[in-house]
């Protein structure tokens, strides 16, 4: 499971990352954050929302007349985690709403936490809203409480996370998200670019795109146009993509599903509109293991893919998660995995043991792995993803790239390439001539050290 950064978590916070005035008598309502990027976004507009009711936003338990948990439920072990979360606010703040992709098991979370004031699924804002209002009424004062035109972001300023659909339509068998989600809902394209360029002349310098399945945007609106600018545009991830890359800001693609049509968008990448990264969850290589999983892939059709992204943008960076240990893995699938990364040769790499997951149709397979086997190939399997990253990270010594500007602290400067998505992917450091740079700068360095998933560099004047 991917969390979200620690200091996002009022129960792990060294600081505050979400703080303002607060007038006299006005509510105040806390926040956790809990899983994907896609939940990020859920918290984000749950909070502007609260905020444009005058409700002020407390960056700790105390401050806070309630806290809405905002749960993950894919795992066992983001559940159990969800559920340390819960107990956390209510040990520490007593008045506790909760909401999310866990919500969706209300049985589930009052067996732990009865004392809980409201449960409520996921993207359901409206009753996350009425929960609020009766657990803390609203107070608001028209004069006073003013919203900022992008709202409240759990995010540094300089990026973004942008929402572009909810649900999914595979029926992966070790996946619950469509039972917890629905199916494919894509958002129009004319608003989805309406937020983008808001964004973008708020200050935002990269724009990560994400949903559950971003090729298939638009399938289930047909594609159907909308007017944007002077012109017509589809909802279709080709034409969403090629509008992002005219908006001036960085424009990462997350969670692409490698369909024959993703061809389309790396010619755009090529051309700098957006950038040469692609976030594919390949999760196997072997077609037995993909079948049982009932994935929409093979992994030989995927090299192919593969190579022809390539040709036509060589600086093309892929990162890619999978899932090992599955049931019914032998030794031999396990050891195509391993053959295929040799030859597929992704830039980022992430890796999961398999878990069942309640409700998942995976669970009912026979021959389950056991967990010393599962331990031991996610060792062999990492091993083989940091041999590759360190080869490819020492390639990059000697060239001058660009980079975004993350974090200055008193030692460096923390930054990232276009090959690396904020929070799971690596970091370029400039630990010299760094002290004039702030966060949202992009800057010409020259790579001088790499490490097996991070760089150093030095600016170039």
């Amino acid at each position: 499971m991917s969390t979200n950064p620690p200091n996002l978590r009022p129960d792990l916070a060294p600081k505050p990352r979400v703080s303002e005035p607060v007038r006299d008598g006005q509510p105040k309502i806390g926040m956790v954050s809990l899983g994907c990027p896609k939940a990020l976004v859920d918290s984000e507009r749950i909070l502007t929302r609260l905020r444009a009711e005058g409700y002020a936003i407390s960056p700790d338990y105390s401050g806070a007349e309630a806290v809405i948990v905002n749960t993950c439920g894919f795992l066992d072990s983001a559940k159990a985690e969800s559920l340390e979360a819960i107990g956390e606010a209510l040990n520490e703040n007593g008045r506790v709403i909760v909401t999310g992709c866990l919500g969706a098991e209300e049985d589930y979370i009052r067996g732990t936490h009865p004392s809980v004031l409201a449960v409520t699924g996921p993207h359901q804002y409206e009753q996350v809203l009425d929960a609020v209002h009766k657990a803390v009424p609203p107070s608001p004062d028209p004069f006073v409480d003013l919203l900022p035109a992008t709202g409240v972001s759990l995010t540094p300023r300089h990026y973004s996370y942008l929402k572009i659909s909810e649900g999914c339509n595979h029926k992966c068998k070790f996946c619950i998200i469509p039972d917890m989600r629905g199916r494919l809902v894509s958002r129009p394209v004319n608003a989805v670019l309406r937020e983008a360029e808001r964004l973008v002349e708020a200050g935002v310098r990269e724009l990560l795109v994400i949903s559950q399945d971003t090729s298939a945007y638009g399938l289930d609106r047909k594609y159907d146009l909308h007017a944007w600018k002077d012109r017509e545009v589809r909802s279709h991830v080709t034409d969403l993509a090629r509008e992002l890359g005219q908006l001036g800001a960085w424009v990462r693609m997350h969670y692409v599903y490698p369909y024959p049509h993703v061809r389309e968008l790396i010619p755009l990448m090529n051309e700098g509109g957006v950038l040469p990264y692609l976030d594919i969850p390949f999760q196997h290589a072997h077609p037995d293991v993909l079948k049982r999983m009932a994935r929409p892939a093979a992994g030989s059709k995927t090299l192919d893919e593969i190579a022809a992204w390539r040709a036509i943008c060589p600086d093309i960076t892929l990162r890619s998660t999978f899932i090992v240990g599955y049931p019914g893995e032998t030794e031999a699938e396990f050891q195509t995995l391993l053959d295929w990364m040799d030859e597929a040769q992704l830039d980022r790499v992430g890796c999961f043991q398999y878990e069942n997951v309640d409700g998942a149709r995976s669970n009912a397979l026979p021959d389950h792995v056991p967990a010393e086997i599962k331990q031991d190939r996610w060792d062999r399997f990492m091993a083989k993803a940091q041999e590759i990253s360190e080869a490819k990270l020492a390639a990059k010594v000697g060239k001058v790239i660009d980079v975004i500007v993350d974090e200055v602290d008193e030692d460096a400067a923390t930054c990232r390439t276009k090959a690396d998505a904020p929070e799971i992917d690596g970091n370029l450091f400039i630990d010299e001539g760094f002290e004039t740079l702030s966060p949202g700068d992009i800057v010409t360095v020259e790579v001088d050290e790499a490490g097996e998933y991070d760089l150093w560099g030095r600016l170039k004047s």
